[in-house]
C-alpha cells in the first residue's frame, strides 16, 4: 500500500527539493526524504527531479510514500552453500531465485533468513532488522558469491570499501546477438527508469555514474559469452548496461533479453569471482564459483544452434 501528498509552492522559491520537503513533510527527516527522491517516488510538475534541485513557485509536487511495515527477519533452516566462514565474514554462493533480504512480497525464505539460522542470529546490525549483515546484494535470479559482515567492524570495513570500488567483482553473462569487439568500456548513468519505477536506466539527467567493463570469452551463432567487470555498482547495472548496447542478458525478461527456445529461467548471469581484503588480517581473499546448471545447459544449447 502507498500514500500519496501533493503540494504546490505558492511562497517559495530557489530551494533544494530536498531540504523543502524534509521542513514541510511532518516526521520525515532529510535522509529519507533524499532516499523517496533518489527512488524515483517524489515528482515535480510530473518529473522526477534529483534532490538538488530547485523548486519555485507555481510547481507542483507529489509525493509517493510507501506504508512503513515493521518486521524482523526470522532464522529459518534452509540449505545454502557457504564458501567460508569466520568469526568477521561469511561468504556464501547464492542460488538462482533467492532473495536476498526480506521485502514486501518476500518476507521468507530469502539469504538473510538461511543466514540467521546459520550463525545463530550472529550478524552485524548496521543495516537493522530486516537486512543484519547486508553489505551488498546480487538481484533475484543473479547466482553467485557474496560476503555478509558478522560483526559490525567488518560491515563498516566492507561498506568503506565498496564505496570506493575497492573489491573485485566479476561475473560472467550470456548475451543476445554477436559481440564484434574483443572488450569494451561502459560509461552511462544509471538511474531510474522516467517512466517506470520498478526498473532502471541508462538516465543522462537524473543517473548517476556507472561503469561496466567487460571481455569476449567466446562468440555463438547468436549470442556471446562476456565477463564483466563492475567499477561501480549500481542497481542492475550489468544488465542495464548490456542492454544498452544492444546485446541484453538472456533470460532477463525485465530489460529485453526474454527469447523463446532457451531453458534457463531467469537471466543467465553469475557473479563468478569476488575479491576483497579481510577486515581484520587485511589478507586479499577471492572467491571463485562456476556457474549453475542451467547456465553451463544453456551454453550447450547455444552451442548447438
Amino acid at each position: 500500500m502507498m500514500s500519496n501528498k501533493k503540494i504546490i509552492i505558492s511562497d517559495i522559491k530557489d530551494r533544494r527539493l530536498d531540504a523543502y520537503l524534509a521542513e514541510e513533510m511532518e516526521g520525515m527527516s532529510r535522509s529519507y526524504v533524499q532516499k523517496l527522491i533518489s527512488e524515483g517516488m517524489v515528482f515535480v510538475n510530473d518529473k522526477i527531479q534529483k534532490a538538488k534541485f530547485k523548486i519555485k513557485i507555481g510547481d507542483t509536487i507529489l509525493i509517493n510514500i510507501p506504508e512503513t511495515v515493521e518486521y524482523e527477519a526470522a532464522a529459518q533452516d534452509i540449505p545454502i552453500e557457504i564458501l567460508y566462514e569466520d568469526k568477521q565474514i561469511i561468504v556464501v554462493n547464492k542460488s538462482r531465485g533467492m532473495v536476498v533480504h526480506p521485502a514486501p512480497g518476500n518476507y521468507e525464505g530469502t539469504l538473510v533468513n538461511a543466514l540467521l539460522y546459520h550463525c545463530d542470529g550472529r550478524l552485524s546490525s548496521i543495516n537493522g532488522v530486516e537486512r543484519p549483515g547486508i553489505v551488498h546484494r546480487i538481484d533475484k535470479n543473479t547466482s553467485g558469491i557474496l560476503v555478509v559482515a558478522k560483526t559490525d567492524i567488518a560491515h563498516r570495513f566492507l561498506s568503506e570499501k565498496f564505496a570506493v570500488h575497492d573489491i573485485d567483482r566479476r561475473y560472467i553473462a550470456a548475451v543476445r546477438g554477436v559481440i564484434k569487439e574483443n572488450g569494451a568500456r561502459i560509461e552511462a548513468p544509471v538511474g531510474r527508469h522516467p517512466g517506470d519505477r520498478k526498473k532502471m536506466a541508462v538516465n543522462i539527467k537524473n543517473g548517476k555514474f556507472a561503469v561496466t567493463h567487460f571481455i569476449v570469452e567466446k562468440r555463438y551463432r547468436k549470442a556471446t559469452l562476456i565477463t564483466a567487470r563492475l567499477e561501480t555498482g549500481r542497481t542492475h547495472q550489468i544488465r542495464v548496461h548490456l542492454a544498452y548496447i544492444g546485446h541484453p542478458v538472456i533470460g532477463d525478461e525485465t530489460y529485453g533479453g526474454l527469447k523463446k527456445g532457451h531453458s534457463i529461467k531467469g537471466q543467465a548471469l553469475h557473479a563468478a569471482l569476488l575479491g576483497f581484503e579481510h577486515p581484520l588480517t587485511r589478507e586479499k581473499m577471492v572467491f571463485e564459483s562456476e556457474p549453475p546448471e542451467e547456465f553451463k545447459k544453456l551454453l550447450e544449447e547455444l552451442e548447438n544452434e
